[in-house]
């Protein structure tokens, strides 16, 4: 980003203000006050006055950060983390059964881990759009990897592509059906 200066309008004081003189030097550094009065093209104008001294006791803080509004996520639905779970397990075995050569006969036992491990986030700390989380696949990935079991990141990545494809969306029409 390129900074044009010559457009600016400045006026500088006559009178330099010392810096503070660090150290034993009996130099002083002197430098020139300016105020940028404006961009020729601005609409925004700026008070003359610094803010310190605008109409504000010494004591008060006139500009005083306030707390942005905390969103609280709504609580797991058990009925929806069950339901999602069943949903979650028929797809990721019909997903992950096209590589059958690569799982093979393990392929039931990989999907029963991941299930376990998106049911008890879906039960614990699923709120809706906003709270899929990576750990859980994170979880998926480890726990397979403990069991030996064949070819976990493929599986726990098959895993959160669906997640992400399908379960914000899934909470969406689960709770627009729970509202009628």
């Amino acid at each position: 980003m390129a900074l044009c200066t010559s457009s600016l309008i400045i006026t500088s004081t006559s009178r330099a203000i010392p810096a503070k003189n660090q150290g034993s030097s009996s130099a002083s550094i002197l430098r020139a006050s300016c105020v940028i009065l404006g961009h020729p093209y601005s609409t925004v104008s700026l008070p003359s006055k610094p803010v310190s001294t605008r109409g504000a006791s010494p004591k008060s803080n006139p500009l005083q950060a306030t707390q942005p509004p905390k969103y609280v996520y709504p609580d797991p639905i058990p009925e929806f983390a069950v339901a999602e779970t069943k949903k979650f397990r028929e797809e990721i075995l019909r997903k992950l059964s096209k590589d059958e050569e690569a799982f093979g006969d393990d392929l039931e036992m990989i999907v029963n881990v991941c299930a376990e491990v998106f049911r008890e986030f879906l039960h614990k700390e699923y709120g809706g759009p906003g709270t899929l989380l990576v750990e859980p696949f994170t979880e998926m990935f480890v726990a397979l990897n403990e069991k030996k079991l064949p070819r976990p990141s493929v599986a726990a990545r098959a895993c959160l592509l669906w997640a992400q494809k399908y379960v914000d969306e899934d909470w969406e029409v689960w709770n627009s059906k729970s509202l009628k």
